[in-house]
């Protein structure tokens, strides 16, 4: 063969290999983005961050219930992630495994309530966390516990939980609608995080505690427990607010 054919061809091979990646590398980066999922979630997320003019038509209003659902919804503004989420940083492998929340305002002052009465926990070491014990009002005689996080300034150097509540309190009770404290930033040592909270339903593990709340096996759908449609396997509309509103 000619060394100027082979040249020619080596030439195509080239540009066939760049376009070949190109293409790979934008499917790789959608997927990213949507967790290989299909979510439109981080779409929402970033208007309500980069448009605040856009933040009344995507709000959902909080501490309130949805006709006929026993939990009244913790907070107000946007339900970003949904429960079964894989949008960034999550994955189809790795989901998200509740909702959250962000709020309009300056962290430390959007309210987060209790969604159900039960008996609430903060360990030593939670400096964001608090977690409730409920008696489910879906399945009697099943334990059920309410997961609220990221409620500290984002170094975690003050906290925002509500000052009843102090590291240590075990096991006290509170009643429906009880402020636990005001959403925050604080991501551990995460990334940097946009302020939320957020909620996850963890199931009991039988002998007076809860699972691990970072694996989505341990906790349960809460479409059903707010009256809305939670579970991004189902697509539901955005903003996700109750049937009808």
């Amino acid at each position: 063969m000619p060394r100027a054919e082979r040249l020619r061809r080596a030439a195509g091979c080239a540009l066939l290999v760049i376009v070949l990646a190109a293409f790979a590398g934008g499917l790789l980066l959608y997927g990213w983005r949507s967790g290989f999922g299909g979510s439109t979630s981080n779409d929402y997320i970033a208007r309500w961050r980069d448009d605040p003019a856009s933040r009344p038509a995507l709000n959902t209003v909080g501490g309130v219930a949805c006709p006929g659902a026993p939990f009244i919804l913790p907070s107000s503004g946007l339900i970003g992630l949904l429960w079964g989420d894989p949008a960034a940083p999550y994955t189809l492998t790795r989901r998200h495994t509740g909702i959250d929340i962000f709020g309009a305002g300056e962290p430390g002052t959007v309210p987060v309530y209790a969604v159900y009465a039960g008996w609430l926990t903060r360990r030593p070491e939670w400096r964001s966390t608090v977690i409730i014990r409920h008696d489910d009002p879906l399945q009697p005689g099943r334990t059920l516990w309410s997961y609220y996080t990221h409620l500290a300034s984002r170094d975690g150097s003050v906290d925002f939980i509500a000052p009843q509540f102090p590291p240590g309190t075990a096991e006290q009770p509170v009643t429906q609608g009880t402020l636990l404290g005001y959403q925050g930033e604080f991501a551990g040592a995460g990334a940097p995080i946009l302020m939320h909270v957020h909620l996850s339903l963890v199931l009991d593990d039988g002998q007076g505690g809860f699972l691990n709340e970072a694996l989505l096996v341990n906790t349960v759908d809460p479409s059903p427990y707010f009256g809305m449609v939670l579970d991004i396997g189902a697509q539901p509309p955005r903003p996700v607010r109750c049937p009808g509103a």
